[in-house]
């Protein structure tokens, strides 16, 4: 289950937060960011908006990738991500194919389509 806010406080370390599979019981996430080298990497699925503007990148790359929902999806989750990333890089992405996806040139299943 989401938080309405999240702290990231960290050196030197991995972060991935994968929120294709979380419960949802709040229309924002706030994501205060507080981390020196390495990677944030955000996975977003389909209805899940980010909002990068309020972080402050210091030698730090950013890489964004669309999701690919279609337009009549409604957003049911805006993450507004804040703070300070130092070193490294930021990835926003949607979820990984499994082989057989990329092999068929499928999308990737969302996690309610398998219930």
């Amino acid at each position: 289950m989401l938080p309405r806010r999240l702290e990231l406080a960290v050196q030197w370390c991995d972060v991935t937060l994968d929120l294709t599979e979380a419960v949802i019981t709040h229309d924002r996430l706030r994501i205060d960011v507080a981390m020196k080298g390495k990677t944030l990497t955000l996975i977003t699925g389909p209805g899940i908006d980010i909002d990068i503007d309020g972080l402050t990148l210091a030698h730090c790359r950013l890489e964004q990738r669309p999701t690919q929902a279609g337009p009549d999806v409604p957003a049911t989750l805006h993450v507004e991500v804040a703070g300070h990333k130092a070193h490294g890089k930021v990835v926003v992405r949607p979820p990984r194919r499994t082989f057989s996806q990329w092999l068929l040139r499928r999308p990737a299943a969302s996690p309610s389509a398998d219930a």
